[in-house]
């Protein structure tokens, strides 16, 4: 689709490819988040049930959000989404799936014995808030914000990450 497209066009539509991507990751790892630590606080968490938890939000997730992007098309554009926008939107969307790899990676190891399900499960937890953390740092420096500015975004959106933890622990469930 780059054919014929100025440099600077190419370099826009790839920062906008990844913007969507990036967006949908953050938004996974936010809403896995709370399925973790609601399992992690649950007293006595099974393998199966936190594996089965994780893997369904993230299709959920996924699923939601490709329903919802390819209706738009419809009622925006007076048409339905051609192969490219159905390409695109799958493209974009995946992050919503693979952000459950490392959690059930985890979980995984869990079972074999490498560690407690509630341990892996609040690894998990620090995993996706340092994950977080460092898309803050790299969009910091990303803008020029020096290595002083890029902490602080990965601080703030460390931040939000812990908000959404201390949310779900002070909800108690």
């Amino acid at each position: 689709m780059t054919e014929g497209m100025s440099p600077q066009a190419v370099a826009q539509e790839r920062a906008d490819v990844l913007r969507e991507r990036l967006k949908e990751r953050i938004y996974a790892s936010l809403t896995l988040l709370a399925v973790l630590v609601g399992f992690a606080q649950s007293g006595h968490p099974a393998h199966v049930a936190a594996a089965v938890s994780v893997a369904v939000t993230a299709l959920g997730l996924w699923l939601a959000t490709l329903v919802a992007d390819l209706q738009a098309v419809p009622v925006a554009h007076g048409r339905w989404p051609n192969r490219h926008e159905i390409r695109h939107t799958l493209f974009t969307t995946s992050p919503l799936l693979t952000s459950a790899v490392s959690p059930l990676l985890l979980i995984g190891l869990s079972a074999l014995g490498a560690a407690e399900l509630t341990t892996a499960l609040w690894i998990s937890v620090g995993t996706e808030v340092a994950a977080l953390a460092a898309w803050g740092f790299a969009g910091g420096r990303r803008v020029g914000a020096g290595p002083l500015g890029a902490l602080v975004a990965a601080a703030l959106n460390s931040v939000i990450g812990i908000g959404v933890v201390a949310v779900k622990l002070l909800a108690g469930h």
